[in-house]
C-alpha cells in the first residue's frame, strides 16, 4: 500500500514458528471450539503462525487464517502477555483489499501493525470477505458482508484466539478505523453492530451524496479554470491579495463560486497540478448504467441541461472521433512517456491512492495508437467504443488522449482488452464524461445538504431539471453496507481534513448533525468528537511544504478513544469551527480551538509578505501553539523551497499526475526558543536568505508530542509559510 497509509510490503524475518513465553503449540491446523453468530462465516482456521521482527527489532506474533467462505484475516499479536494491554485495533480499507498490507512491519511512523503492538494492542486486517477487482463484477459480494459482517466475524474470532494465546478470560476491547470508503465502513460498523467494537476513528468521511458529486464539481472546475489556477493559487497563498476571483470572466467566476459553495476547500487548489479522476474511475461506469438516459440523451437533447445549451468551451471539449488501431502501449511504456501515473506497489487500501491500482490489466495494453490525432483539450475520462473486430459493440473506459494515443483506464476488463487487434476501428467519445461534470446540478439531495442551497429557489425547490433518483446513496450503501444515520454504538472520534478534495470537510458537520438528531445533544457530547486537521488532504502528501500526513493524528485518536472507552478519560474537545457557504473555518491559533493539531504562524517584521535583496539575511519569526492538554512542540524544521512558478499550469487532464519536487527540511535548534510556562506555546526566530531573485515561501514544520518528548508514533504536525520576494 502507499507509504502514507498502509504500510507496504518489506522483507520479513521469520524467527520461529511458535510464540515466545506463552503457548508453545502452533495454532496451525487446530480445530476451534468457536461458532460465529453470523452463519456465513464457518470453520475458522489458522494456516500461518510465526514470529516476525519489524525493522525496529520489535517481535510480533503473526497469524494468518480465514473462514471457508473466502474471508481471510491477519492478526499481529504482542509476543508476551506482559506486552498485551487487552485491546485490538482493526483497519478497514477503502474497498475490499488484501489482508496482508501491514505485513512489511517497516517500523516507521506509518506502520500501524508496529504501532498497535508497541502500544499493547494486537492489530487486525482482513480482505473484508474477498478482494474486490473493479474490472470483474463477479468479485463483488453482498454489501453488508464486505462493509462490516466479515470484519465483525474476524474481530470476534480474534477475541477467541487472544484469550487462548494470553491465558485470560477477559474480553479484549476493540477499536476500528478506516478512511474514505473505509470511513463509510467504520461508521456503518458502529451503527449496524453492537458490542463488536468499543470505539472508532473514521477519517476523511463523506456523506451519502459525496459520490459522484465531489468528483463532478472538481473535474468541472479543472476544465473551466485550468489556465487561471496559477493566479488563483497566488491570490490565496500567504501574502496574496485574497481575491482569487479577480481576472476571471463571467463563466469562470460562476464556476469558481459554485465550487466554493459546494464545499471544495479553496486553499487546496495549490495542488491543481496533482489532481486526477481519483475515485470517479471506479464510479463513472456505474453512474452511466444507473441513469443512461441522462448521459446519452437528456443532457444533450433537453432544454435546461448544459449540453443542450452548450457554451463554446463545452463544445470545444467535446470529442467524437473514430480511428483505426495501429499498435499498443503497455503500462511501463505509458509511464516512460508520462501519460499515466506509476502504478503504486504499496497503494492498496490507501485512502487517496487506492484507485491507482484498480483493475487487473497488468501486462495488458494501457494505450492504443490510432491513425488519427486528437485535439489538445481537457479530457480526464471518457469512452472507447469498439466498432469492429472481436470486441465489436463493447465499450472501454478511458483515462485520456494524447496526440494519436487513446489511453485506457485501469478498470478496463482484461478480457475485453485482449480481444483488441491492430486494424480494429474504435471511436473515442467523451459525451457521457462531459455530462458527468454537471451531475451535482441535476441530482440534488434534501435540504439538510446545505451545499446545494445555491441551486434552490426561495421555496427550497431545485432550479435545474432533476433526475428521478439520487445515485450517491446507492454508492454509499455499497461501501458502508448502510446509509449513515449517526446511530452509533460506542465512542467515536471523527477526523476530517480541512483541505480534502474528495470528502469536503462540511460533511463531518453533516454527520455530527445526524448524531444530534437521532441520539441527542447529550449523547453526542458524551460519545463523539470531530477533530479537523488543517493543511491536510484526503491522503497522500503531494507537496510537503503545503500539507502534512494525517497518520500521526489517527494514531493519537486511537489511543485517546481507547482511554475514553476503557478509563473514561475524555479526549480533547471537538475542534471549534463554523461553516460559511459550506467552507469550514477554524480559529488560527490552536491554544483554545480543541482537537490535537498545533498551529504555526510565520512573519517577517510582522508581515506576511516581505521584500528583500539577493543575499540579504532576514529573520522569520515563528509562533507555534498546541491545544491545551495535548503536549508540546518538540521539533521544528525549515524548508527554504523553490521559487514560485506562477505560469506552470500542469496537464489538461490527459497526462500523468505531477508531483511537487521533494521538500528539503533541516532541523531548527529550539534550545533557545521561548516556551510558555505550560509548554503549549513556543516562539523563536530563524534566519533565511536566498541567492537568486524570485518569490519564495520559507516554510516551517512543527511537531507536537503528547509526552513532551520526540517519539516514533503520534507526532502531530502542521506547517506555516511566509512570502518573501527577493530582488536584485
Amino acid at each position: 500500500m502507499k507509504k502514507n497509509l498502509l504500510f507496504g510490503f518489506a522483507t520479513l524475518i521469520v524467527l520461529v514458528c511458535s510464540t515466545v513465553g506463552m503457548q508453545a503449540k502452533t495454532f496451525v491446523g487446530q480445530k476451534f471450539n468457536w461458532v460465529c453468530e453470523d452463519t456465513v462465516f464457518k470453520n475458522p482456521y489458522i494456516d500461518e503462525d510465526v514470529i516476525l521482527t519489524s525493522a525496529t527489532g520489535l517481535k510480533v506474533h503473526y497469524m494468518h487464517g480465514g473462514f471457508d467462505d473466502g474471508t481471510h484475516f491477519s492478526f499481529y499479536f504482542p509476543t508476551t502477555r506482559k506486552e498485551y494491554a487487552g485491546r485490538f485495533i482493526q483497519y478497514f480499507t477503502p474497498f475490499p483489499s488484501s489482508e496482508k498490507t501491514g505485513i512489511g512491519l517497516l517500523g516507521n511512523d506509518e506502520d500501524m501493525a508496529t504501532f498497535a503492538v508497541s502500544h499493547g494492542a494486537y492489530f487486525i486486517e482482513t480482505n473484508e470477505g474477498g478482494i474486490l477487482d473493479f474490472s470483474d463484477p463477479s468479485t463483488r459480494r453482498e454489501s453488508s458482508i464486505s462493509a462490516y459482517r466479515a470484519n465483525a466475524a474476524c474481530a470476534e474470532f480474534s477475541r477467541h484466539i487472544a484469550k487462548k494465546l494470553f491465558g485470560t478470560s477477559k474480553r479484549p476491547y476493540g477499536y476500528c478505523f478506516g478512511g474514505s470508503g473505509g470511513a463509510y465502513r467504520t461508521t456503518g460498523s458502529m451503527e449496524m453492530t453492537n458490542g463488536v467494537w468499543d470505539g472508532a476513528v473514521p477519517f476523511v468521511l463523506g456523506s451519502p451524496n459525496a459520490i459522484p458529486n465531489v468528483f463532478s464539481v472538481r473535474m468541472n472546475a479543472l476544465r473551466v479554470l485550468h489556465d487561471k489556477f496559477p493566479m488563483i493559487v497566488d491570490a490565496l497563498e500567504v501574502g496574496g491579495d485574497g481575491h482569487p476571483e479577480k481576472g476571471l470572466n463571467a463563466q469562470e467566476r460562476a464556476v469558481w463560486e459554485e465550487t466554493c459553495k459546494m464545499g471544495f476547500p479553496k486553499y487546496s487548489w495549490y495542488g491543481f497540478r496533482y489532481m486526477d479522476q481519483h475515485g470517479f474511475v471506479a464510479t463513472y461506469s456505474g453512474c452511466c448504467a444507473m441513469d443512461p438516459v441522462y448521459f446519452s440523451h437528456d443532457f444533450w437533447e433537453k432544454p435546461g441541461y448544459e449540453g443542450y445549451e452548450a457554451d463554446s468551451l463545452l463544445k470545444a471539449n467535446h470529442i467524437q472521433q473514430e480511428g483505426v488501431i495501429l499498435g499498443f502501449y503497455d503500462q511501463e511504456m505509458c509511464e516512460k512517456m508520462q501519460l499515466v501515473s506509476p502504478a503504486d506497489d504499496n497503494g492498496e487500501g490507501n485512502a487517496d491512492r487506492a484507485t491507482r491500482n484498480m483493475g487487473a490489466n497488468n501486462g495488458q495494453p494501457r494505450a492504443l495508437a490510432l491513425n488519427t490525432v486528437f485535439p489538445d483539450v481537457f479530457f480526464m475520462i471518457g469512452d472507447l467504443i469498439i466498432k469492429s473486430g472481436e470486441a465489436k459493440g463493447q465499450t472501454l473506459q478511458m483515462h485520456g488522449v494524447h496526440d494519436n494515443l487513446a489511453i485506457l483506464s485501469t478498470v478496463c476488463p482484461a478480457s475485453t482488452i485482449a480481444k483488441l487487434k491492430v486494424g480494429d476501428t474504435v471511436m473515442v467519445d467523451n459525451s457521457r464524461a462531459l455530462a458527468a461534470l454537471y451531475m451535482h446540478r441535476h441530482f440534488i439531495p434534501g435540504p439538510e445538504y446545505y451545499a446545494w442551497d445555491q441551486f434552490r429557489d426561495a421555496q427550497g425547490n431545485p432550479i435545474p431539471p432533476q433526475r428521478p433518483m439520487l445515485l450517491g446513496p446507492i454508492f454509499t450503501q455499497g461501501a458502508g453496507g448502510c446509509l449513515p444515520t449517526g446511530n452509533i454504538n460506542g465512542k467515536m472520534i471523527l477526523l476530517e481534513s480541512l483541505w480534502d478534495r474528495e470528502a469536503y470537510p462540511w460533511q463531518a458537520d453533516w454527520y455530527r448533525n445526524n448524531i444530534i438528531k437521532n441520539k441527542g445533544q447529550q449523547f453526542c457530547d458524551d460519545n463523539f468528537r470531530i477533530w479537523f486537521t488543517d493543511r491536510c488532504t484526503h491522503g497522500g502528501v503531494d507537496d510537503a511544504t503545503q500539507v502534512i500526513n494525517y497518520m500521526p493524528i489517527i494514531q493519537q485518536a486511537l489511543l485517546d478513544v481507547a482511554d475514553w472507552a476503557e478509563k473514561g478519560i475524555e479526549p480533547s474537545p471537538t475542534t471549534t469551527y463554523r461553516v460559511e457557504d459550506s467552507q469550514v473555518i477554524i480559529p488560527a491559533d490552536a491554544t483554545n480551538r480543541g482537537g490535537v493539531q498545533p498551529s504555526v504562524d510565520l512573519t517577517i517584521e510582522g508581515k506576511k509578505r516581505y521584500e528583500s535583496k539577493v543575499g540579504q539575511e532576514v529573520m522569520v519569526h515563528v509562533v507555534a501553539s498546541c491545544p491545551k492538554g495535548t503536549g508540546r512542540i518538540v521539533r521544528a524544521e525549515l524548508c527554504l523551497g523553490e521559487p514560485f512558478d506562477l505560469y506552470s499550469r500542469g496537464p489538461k487532464g490527459n497526462a500523468a499526475v505531477l508531483m511537487a519536487p521533494p521538500a528539503h527540511y533541516v532541523d531548527i535548534d529550539l534550545s533557545k526558543a521561548q516556551y510558555s510556562e505550560d509548554g503549549t506555546r513556543v516562539e523563536f526566530d530563524v534566519p533565511v536568505k536566498y541567492g537568486d531573485v524570485g518569490t519564495y515561501f520559507p516554510t516551517v514544520r512543527v511537531t507536537n508530542s503528547r509526552s513532551g518528548q520526540p517519539e516514533t508514533f503520534a507526532q502531530i504536525q502542521n506547517v506555516g509559510r511566509v512570502r518573501l520576494i527577493v530582488e536584485l
